[in-house]
């Protein structure tokens, strides 16, 4: 399984400002950018928080593909609105990963909205990314491109499974009262960080757009 984080910020990291407007940090390049990135895999994630917030269509849109990649939202609680965007792509699948202690009546209702709802294990607080990604990889799925938010990102690079950043930089500085980009990872000595290495730096528009690896 290939996996990918995109974060889109300002340069010091926030993807919101204190009171969660977001839209739009980077410019029109940029979001055409990861349009392409969006068709190259083929499924599309975020959290319940990005769900919540922003109601993201998770599509790709821009140029034509020939099937829309799955959208995947990491969902404990079952809390995504059953008239949420995701439901409205023209192909692909609308699947929702939810905690044990979910709901039924939400998982029916999300179903005849048009998901598939997968219950996985938890791990602490928060769901087991291992068990979605084996899920998502029983259902065909090779390339997961992750979206948001910085709780979502925090627990796949715990978990060492992300393989590619790519990391898109808007001319502006929020402030340490901005939503950041990375949840906490409880990292207590540089030795214990995530290591990438940089493996290519351009411009989008006004954007800087930096890719990196998994390092060693």
């Amino acid at each position: 399984m290939r996996v990918t984080l995109k974060i889109a910020t300002s340069l010091d990291a926030r993807i919101a400002t204190c009171t969660g407007h977001s839209q739009w940090i980077t410019g029109s390049e940029a979001r055409a950018a990861v349009h392409r990135l969006r068709a190259e895999h083929d499924a599309v994630l975020v959290g319940s928080g990005t769900m919540l917030a922003d109601d993201p269509k998770l599509t790709v849109r821009g140029f034509d593909v020939a099937r829309q990649p799955d959208r995947v939202v990491l969902d404990t609680y079952l809390k995504t609105p059953e008239n949420a965007a995701i439901f409205d792509a023209p192909s692909g699948r609308s699947i929702i990963f939810a905690g044990p202690a979910a709901e039924s009546g939400r998982e029916s209702e999300l179903k005849k909205s048009g998901a598939e709802v997968e219950r996985v294990a938890m791990r602490g607080s928060s769901l087991d990314v291992h068990d979605v990604l084996s899920r998502l990889s029983s259902k065909g799925v090779t390339s997961v491109f992750i979206e948001g938010g910085g709780v979502v990102a925090a627990s796949f690079l715990k978990a060492g499974l992300i393989d590619k950043l790519e990391w898109f930089r808007a001319p502006m500085i929020i402030g340490g009262d901005g939503r950041p980009a990375i949840g906490s990872l409880g990292v207590e000595d540089l030795g214990a960080a995530f290591r990438l290495v940089r493996t290519g730096v351009r411009e989008a528009g006004v954007d800087l757009w930096e890719t990196y690896e998994k390092g060693e």
